[in-house]
């Protein structure tokens, strides 16, 4: 077997022996997920106003109420099958960021509640906490100097 000598035809041999992604049934299953994640939350929305709630009222208990869908499926193992089928459809923010908070909890509860879940809860989701404020302070004194 001879040595690959290019990148040009490293490439051609990286093409060759890679597998094709399915992108249009990965997208459609995206689509299909995130939109049933999102039509839950507005069935939830519109029973909330139904029974009478003012909007900010409905929208909180829309976010606690996906939160605590999104914990339950994924202490049940539930989560990481439907991520599978999904893919990023299932990462909808709120059920991705309460997934990224039990994942690591769930999985280091052994080593204690303080030492074990305090301290791994955030291992996924701090960095994004952490860029996810910064960016929006940052927006925020640009648009005050600009705006």
């Amino acid at each position: 077997m001879n040595p690959i000598e290019t990148a040009k035809e490293y490439n051609e041999y990286v093409e060759a022996k890679s597998p094709k992604s399915p992108i249009f049934k990965n997208c459609l299953h995206a689509f299909l997920v995130g939109g049933l994640i999102c039509s839950i939350g507005q069935l939830i929305f519109e029973f909330c106003t139904f029974k009478g709630l003012d909007t900010v009222s409905a929208n909180n208990i829309v976010a606690i109420s996906l939160i605590g869908i999104s914990a339950l499926l994924t202490s049940l193992n539930l989560f990481n099958k439907i991520g599978k089928f999904a893919g990023a459809g299932s990462l909808v923010p709120i059920t991705g960021f309460a997934n990224s908070i039990v994942s690591p909890a769930i999985e280091y509860k052994s080593e204690g509640y303080v030492l074990g879940v305090g301290s791994k809860m955030f291992t996924v989701a701090g960095p994004v906490l952490v860029y996810g404020i910064s960016a929006s302070i940052l927006v925020g004194i640009i648009s005050c100097f600009f705006i």
